[in-house]
Order: C-alpha cells, then sequence, then structure tokens
C-alpha cells in the first residue's frame, strides 16, 4: 500500500486559486448568455404603446 503525501499549502493555494479563476469564468460566461438571450426576446417583442394611443 502506498502513502499519498498531503499537498502542501503552496499546491493548495494554487488548486483553488485556478478553481476560483475557472468559477469566475464560468459565471461570467453565463451572464453574458442570459444578458444576450434578454436581449434577443426584447427584440421579438413589439415596443410599447406611445403615450395617448390606446390598444
Amino acid at each position: 500500500m502506498r502513502i499519498v503525501m498531503a499537498e502542501t499549502n503552496d499546491e493548495k493555494k494554487a488548486r483553488l486559486a485556478q478553481a476560483l479563476r475557472d468559477n469566475l469564468r464560468r459565471r461570467k460566461a453565463q451572464s453574458r448568455e442570459a444578458q444576450n438571450h434578454e436581449i434577443a426576446q426584447e427584440g421579438a417583442m413589439p415596443p410599447p404603446p406611445a403615450e395617448g394611443e390606446k390598444d
């Protein structure tokens, strides 16, 4: 049986920093997709009636 050495603090910090960068990159991409989806929906909807106009 092989004994696995515990990771050092520097290795742990580097792994966590990379995970944070990946998470931030993913969240930014999701935010951009949501904004693009909202813009696409707004473009498909008719404009609201101007003041004084009735449906």
